[in-house]
C-alpha cells in the first residue's frame, strides 16, 4: 500500500467516500486491518485479488519495480468495466504492464501525485493519463478526486516521463549529491557556520527532507526513466566542468560559460511574473537550529560562496536545452518548485551572480566542500548508470544514516518552508 496509497486512504475517508478497499502484502494483513480499524469507509482485504474482483476503480501505490509483477499477479482478477490506475512515479514500467496484464474489457486512467505523503495535496499537481478509456472514465477519475483540491494535470504516459525527468531527475541529483559530500566530510556544515541563512536555508531543508525520505522514491525515478539517465550525467559533466574552470582561476571563462547559461535559461522568463523565491529574512526563520540573527550571527548575512550546485544546476538546464520554467505552472513539485526558485534569485541579480563567480575563483572556503560535491556527484551519476536498484539504496541509506537524528526537526521546518513557498 505504501505511504501514498494510505495517504490516498486517508484523504477519501474525510471526504466522505464509503466504500474504500485496501489491501498491502498478505503478511500485512494484520496490522493493517489494526491500522484502519475504525476509519470510517475503509476496509482492508487480504490481497489484490479480493480488492480487484469488487471495486469499480483499482490504484496500484506499488514502487515502478515491482509494477510488472504485481500487476501480472493481480491484473487478470480485475472487475468487467472497472477502472484502472498506477500511483508509479516512471510511467514506462506501469504501462508496459498495464497492456500486457490487464484484461481488455477495463479502462486504464493512470495518475500521479507530484508531492510526498507528507504534503497536503491541495493545489498542487495532480497528473491525469487517459491511456485506454472513454471520457466518462475520465471525469469519474476526476470527480473521485476533486476532494483533494489537487490541480489537474493532463498528460500521456510519454510526457508524463519527459516532463518528471524534467522537473525531478537533476532536483534530486543536485540533493543527493549535496547530502553525500557533506556527510563524507562527517560534519553538519551549518552547524559550523558555513550553511546558514538565505539560499544556504534552502538547500539543507530540501537535503534533509529528501534523505528522510524513501530510497525507492528516487531510485525508480533515476534509473527506470531513460530520459533522467541523461540529464543526471550532463549534471555531472556540468559541475565538473565548471570546477575545473575555479581550480584554473579562469574567472572570464567561468563568468562566460554561467552568463551564457543564464541568458538561455532566464531570458524568456517574462519580467512580469512575480519571482518564486521568498526574502532571506522570511527563509530565516526555517533556518536548522533557528534564525541566524538570533543566534550569533548579527547581520545575517550568509557566508560567500561559489553556489556550484546552483551554477551546474543552470549550466546544465541550458546544455540540454531545458526551459524548466515551461513546467513551473504545469507539473512543478514542491521541491522543484524551492529550487527554481533559489537558482531564479542568485541568476537575476547580476550582484549576487558575480559574487558567486569570484567566490568561486578566488575565495577557497568553500573548496574542499565544492570537491566533494564532484566526487558525490560523479558517484551518484555512476550509481545510475550501472542501473542497480540495490546500489542505489545502498548509497542512499548509508548518506542517509549520518543525518537521521536531524529529520524530526528538518521536516517540521521544511514543511512550513514549502506551505510559504508555495502561496508566494
Amino acid at each position: 500500500m505504501g505511504a501514498m496509497g494510505a495517504m490516498y486512504a486517508n484523504h477519501l475517508s474525510k471526504a466522505g467516500w464509503k466504500k474504500i478497499c485496501v489491501c498491502d502484502l498478505p503478511d500485512k494483513f494484520d496490522s493493517l486491518k489494526l491500522q484502519y480499524a475504525g476509519v470510517s469507509g475503509i476496509t482492508v482485504y487480504p490481497d489484490g485479488h479480493a480488492v480487484s474482483r469488487i471495486s469499480d476503480f483499482i490504484m496500484y501505490s506499488v514502487e515502478a519495480e515491482y509494477i510488472d509483477r504485481v500487476v501480472s499477479q493481480y491484473g487478470p482478477s480485475t472487475k468487467v468495466g472497472a477502472i484502472v490506475s498506477g500511483q508509479t512515479s516512471v510511467k514506462a514500467p506501469e504501462k508496459h504492464a498495464f497492456e500486457n496484464y490487464l484484461p481488455p474489457d477495463v479502462h486504464i486512467v493512470s495518475l500521479h501525485s507530484l508531492h510526498g505523503p507528507t504534503v497536503s495535496p491541495e493545489g498542487q499537481p495532480l497528473v491525469l493519463i487517459q491511456h485506454r478509456a472513454p471520457d466518462s472514465s475520465l471525469h469519474l477519475v476526476e470527480s473521485i478526486f476533486r476532494c483533494f483540491g489537487s490541480r489537474f494535470v493532463y498528460l500521456t504516459y510519454e510526457d508524463h516521463d519527459l516532463v518528471t525527468a524534467n522537473v525531478q531527475a537533476v532536483t534530486h541529483a543536485a540533493f543527493l549529491t549535496m547530502g553525500t559530500a557533506w556527510a563524507s566530510q562527517r560534519a553538519y556544515p551549518w552547524e559550523q557556520g558555513q550553511y546558514v541563512g538565505g539560499i544556504e536555508t534552502v538547500k539543507v531543508n530540501i537535503m534533509l527532507r529528501i534523505y528522510a525520505n524513501k530510497w525507492h522514491v528516487y531510485a525508480g525515478l533515476a534509473i527506470l526513466n531513460p530520459s533522467a539517465r541523461i540529464q543526471i550525467d550532463q549534471y555531472t559533466s556540468s559541475a565538473t566542468a565548471l570546477f575545473k574552470l575555479m581550480l584554473a582561476g579562469d574567472e572570464q571563462g567561468l563568468r562566460t560559460r554561467v552568463y551564457k547559461a543564464r541568458e538561455q535559461v532566464f531570458a524568456t522568463v517574462e519580467a512580469e511574473r512575480a519571482p518564486i523565491f521568498l526574502t532571506e529574512d522570511v527563509l530565516d526563520q526555517f533556518t536548522i537550529g533557528g534564525n541566524p540573527k538570533l543566534n550569533g550571527s548579527p547581520t545575517g548575512t550568509p557566508p560567500s560562496n561559489s553556489h556550484l550546485a546552483l551554477l551546474a544546476m543552470v549550466d546544465c538546464w541550458a546544455h540540454l536545452q531545458i526551459q524548466p520554467f515551461d513546467h513551473l505552472d504545469l507539473a512543478a513539485t514542491p521541491i522543484f518548485r524551492m529550487w527554481i526558485g533559489v537558482a531564479e534569485y542568485l541568476f537575476r541579480s547580476p550582484d549576487r551572480l558575480d559574487s558567486a563567480i569570484r567566490s568561486a575563483v578566488y575565495d577557497v572556503t568553500h573548496r574542499s566542500d565544492d570537491l566533494e560535491f564532484v566526487i558525490a556527484a560523479r558517484g551518484w551519476s555512476q550509481c545510475v548508470s550501472f542501473g542497480s536498484l540495490e546500489l542505489y539504496k545502498r548509497r542512499f541509506l548509508e548518506t542517509a544514516s549520518f543525518f537521521e537524528s536531524r529529520f524530526e526537526e528538518a521536516s517540521a521546518i521544511g514543511s512550513e518552508m514549502i506551505k510559504a513557498i508555495s502561496q508566494s
